[in-house]
């Protein structure tokens, strides 16, 4: 359909074609708004490819990505099947169209529909890869093939009268078939089933709705005792312990000295502790009072050679 001979919003979609297209709403309008575009005659998508090729003419490659929503539309709902959302498919797709008429020669001989369908199934493709699991399941070419037909030719075993097995897995006789018409390894196919197969595990799951914490992998894969912070802030404790006390006890003056050792560092074989401020006090000659100021002045210098020790 040509802009000088389609329905009387036509002409207005070719003047101002974003117009057409909702920019908020629900995918069902979008897609109806898509479905009302005009298609382009060979002679105009030659034209506006032109345009755009030589002079950059944006508002021709605008109309090009237009009159080809449709394409995206109908290419997208084939990976429906993956579980993830129209709206993105659709919105990646655009994506691939987009690059396809940035790339498009008008004069190379073919439509820009047939060379739109690469670009837009590579994104989706790309969008489906990235999203699909948490943990990428394809990564050589050999593995993305795998992918993207695994499953359609699973449903055609399925789906065949002949077919001796209802079962979700494969057979050695399928997947012989399989290895040999995508031209990979039987191995291949066995590890990406098993890929497909597995879903994904959080090894630390939110807490649910009730506010208790969900039981997952991370609670019996981590060892708190062997974690590398919690190992060094233990070693860290020991050595500050040991060698960082006698360090800041010999920054003390004698009486200092023994203040401290008898009120903190010093346990009797019955379990007690060492002497008591009036104790103190009466072998010093000196009130409790007086101890106790002694001991604060010592605890508060022997911190700072704590920390330098640090």
């Amino acid at each position: 359909m040509s802009a000088s001979t389609g329905a009387p919003g036509t002409a207005l979609a070719m003047a101002n074609p974003w117009s057409v297209v909702p920019s908020l709403g629900n995918l069902d309008a979008y897609i109806s708004a898509v479905n009302r575009l005009p298609l382009l005659t060979l002679e105009e998508e030659q034209e506006y490819a032109r345009k755009f090729k030589q002079h950059n003419d944006l508002e021709a490659a605008g109309k090009l990505v237009l009159s080809h929503l449709r394409l995206v539309v109908s290419v997208s709902r084939k990976y429906l099947g993956y579980g993830l959302p129209h709206g993105d498919l659709i919105q990646e797709g655009n994506i691939g169209l987009m690059k396809a008429v940035k790339r498009f020669d008008p004069e190379q001989g073919v439509r820009l529909v047939s060379y739109a369908l690469h670009w837009i199934r590579a994104e989706i493709h790309e969008y489906i890869l990235r999203n699909w699991r948490m943990v990428k399941v394809a990564t050589t070419k050999a593995q993305r093939k795998l992918f993207f037909n695994l499953r359609s030719m699973k449903q055609g075993f399925k789906d065949d009268a002949h077919a001796q097995t209802h079962r979700d897995t494969l057979t050695d006789d399928q997947i012989d078939v399989m290895a040999r018409e995508l031209k990979v390894k039987r191995e291949e196919v066995i590890e990406m089933e098993a890929r497909m197969a597995g879903g994904d595990v959080l090894l630390d799951p939110s807490p649910s709705d009730d506010g208790e914490d969900a039981f997952g992998p991370i609670a019996y894969l981590a060892d708190a005792n062997h974690e590398p912070t919690a190992v060094m802030e233990s070693r860290q404790r020991d050595v500050m312990a040991t060698d960082g006390i006698a360090a800041a006890l010999e920054e003390l003056d004698p009486r200092s000295r023994r203040i401290v050792e008898e009120r903190w560092l010093k346990v009797n074989d019955d379990g007690s502790g060492g002497l008591t401020l009036h104790e103190l006090a009466g072998e010093y000659g000196v009130s409790a009072e007086r101890i106790r100021q002694i001991e604060s002045a010592a605890m508060k210098k022997m911190k700072k050679a704590l920390a330098a020790y640090a």
